[in-house]
């Protein structure tokens, strides 16, 4: 707000000069004496005062039948009643405001509800309910991961599937991850993120074992039942029976600016079950996440590295969405604040049985080969088209089947051009397993158009760490 310098002459409330820089000046009364007759005789006087009893009287009369006039029309008037109602004194009002009558108690506190209870549903549960409802079912994923090393250097012949980088002295070392996941039923399947037990970022591959801790600090080895890169959806199955399960909601029924709850074990199990809120910002936001596109619930409850794979849950405590991901500053040069993401818990099911049932997601398509981006770079310096080196191909796959070699370089899917993994894969996706897609590929400097039979990612594609089939 600026600010003003105090003028000259002072103003009163109306905005005009007080008296302090202008006056206002009013008429004197004037006085009349009569002189030419100083000293009346006493009967003339006396008729005087009589005639004056007698205006008085009528003047009294008149100003009594007036005053009753008015008020009968100030009383039948609404606008008049309000204006005179309105001009009771300061004190007054004042001591009307200390006074409120019931009813503006009770209308008071309904206009401050907390933002909780106007996000909250009707007839929801308090916080505190919700969190102890869910709390039993929530636990703690620790995996555990082989990682290769060796001093040893590599080049582009490794590139274009040589020699391991790693050379003939390959050590390996171990490498822990922590996250949570969620009891989905007594008998003891458990629901989590598919990269809290899959690692493609420092492509560590699948753990090497996987262990669960629950909320009562007892802990159990966990086995693999399936998991899909895909959506980041994982299962786990533990030994146990008579666990507190978690109870599932509708994610379809979220709307945006509803209250939200995130529990999971951010940093490690040393903040385990930690509870942050929020409201839904957004349904359905596509985001890509590891050059994957999904869509996604956008919540602003904080959530941390060691939240993945842990509940959302709504104001009567159910799971409507596994908490995924987060935008973090490193999205762009600006501060990112307030935004995560959860997979809705009604698009999560059809994957979750599909893990469960098969170990896989039914009809996913998969090409059966490994490839390698080649830029404009490497395209220059090996004298090669831009598209994508085939690494491998998979026995029996489709990629074999049609006749693709190790070393043919894809350019082209269904005559249109490709230079990425990511293109590749996201033009595969539009079709399902037994579609037939024609890929573009240079072979020895000449272009040849390949028909290729997608078929479907099994179970051993993806329990056994076939990472090129379930990639392309």
């Amino acid at each position: 707000m600026d600010n003003f310098q105090n003028n000259e002459f002072k103003n009163n409330e109306q905005g005009q000069p007080t008296q302090s820089s202008y006056s206002y000046s009013y008429p004197s009364t004037n006085v009349y004496e009569t002189t030419a007759n100083p000293v009346e005789p006493e009967p003339k006087k006396k008729k005087r005062v009589f005639t004056k009893v007698i205006a008085f009287a009528v003047c009294a009369a008149v100003i009594s039948a007036g005053s009753i006039s008015a008020y009968k029309y100030i009383d039948d008037n609404f606008s008049f009643k309000n204006f005179f109602s309105n001009s009771q004194s300061i004190e007054e009002k004042k001591s009307d405001k200390k006074i409120p009558s019931a009813d503006s108690t009770v209308n008071n506190g309904a206009e401050q509800k907390s933002l909780m209870e106007l996000a909250s549903r009707e007839d929801s549960m308090s916080v505190p309910d919700a969190v102890s409802k869910v709390m039993p079912a929530v636990v703690g994923i620790s995996s555990k991961f082989n990682v290769p090393y060796s001093n040893s250097t590599s080049g582009f012949d490794w590139f274009f599937g040589g020699q391991s980088p790693y050379g003939n002295d390959t050590q390996t070392q171990i490498a822990t991850s922590t996250g949570t996941g969620i009891v989905m039923t007594s008998e003891g399947y458990i629901i989590t993120n598919a990269h809290v037990i899959y690692d493609e970022t420092n492509g560590y591959g699948r753990a090497a074992s996987v262990s669960v801790l629950m909320s009562d600090e007892t802990e159990y080895e966990a086995s693999i039942i399936g998991y899909d890169t895909d959506t980041d959806i994982a299962v786990l199955k533990i030994d146990a029976t008579g666990l507190v399960a978690a109870e599932f909601g509708n994610s379809d029924d979220l709307q945006v600016g509803e209250l939200v709850l995130a529990i999971g074990n951010p940093l490690g199990f040393e903040l385990f079950g930690s509870v942050t809120s929020g409201i839904v910002s957004a349904l359905n936001r596509e985001i890509s996440v590891n050059e994957k596109k999904m869509q996604l619930i956008q919540t602003d409850a904080p959530i941390n590295s060691g939240n993945s794979g842990g509940p959302l849950i709504n104001s009567y405590g159910q799971v409507i969405g596994i908490n995924s991901a987060k935008m973090t500053s490193t999205y762009s040069t600006a501060t990112v604040e307030g935004l995560s993401f959860a997979i809705p818990i009604t698009q999560a099911k059809v994957i979750i049985d599909d893990l469960i049932n098969y170990g896989y997601v039914k009809g996913r398509p998969q090409i059966g080969i490994t490839c390698i981006d080649v830029d404009q770079s490497t395209a220059s310096l090996y004298n090669m088209p831009i598209g994508l080196y085939v690494r491998s191909v998979t026995p029996n796959g489709a990629a074999a089947i049609a006749g693709i070699q190790a070393g043919d370089i894809i350019i082209g899917v269904n005559g249109e051009p490709v230079s990425t993994t990511d293109e590749l894969n996201e033009k595969k996706n539009e079709f399902k397993a037994g579609d037939i897609i024609t890929l573009t590929i240079s072979r020895n400097g000449t272009d040849v158009d390949v028909e290729v039979t997608l078929q479907e990612v099994t179970q051993g594609d993806t329990l056994f760490g076939d990472q090129e089939a379930v990639e392309n």
